[in-house]
């Protein structure tokens, strides 16, 4: 589970997500996976959760490589200081 940090805006488009710093002004895109994996830490769910959605929509990831993934993308957002854990 996870929150947006104050003042990160999301947009979802049809192309995956779009997230807006409106302090900093940077822009970031996510593809569809990323933002399956976003939309369902912030829906509440943690990291398990989100591994085994991205299993149950593409069903060729297997769940070791989702659960890496995951967690790849969840650094990636910290680290750009768009969520908080």
């Amino acid at each position: 589970m996870c929150t947006l940090k104050s003042g990160v805006l999301l947009t979802e488009t049809e192309y995956g997500m779009a997230l807006l710093d409106q302090k900093s002004a940077e822009y970031w895109t996510l593809n569809p996976a990323a933002a399956v994996v976003l939309r369902t830490l912030l829906d509440g769910h943690g990291a398990e959760r989100a591994a085994a959605v991205l299993v149950e929509r593409y069903e060729d990831v297997a769940a070791d490589v989702a659960a890496q993934d995951v967690a790849s993308i969840v650094e990636d957002l910290r680290s750009a200081g768009l969520i908080t854990p």
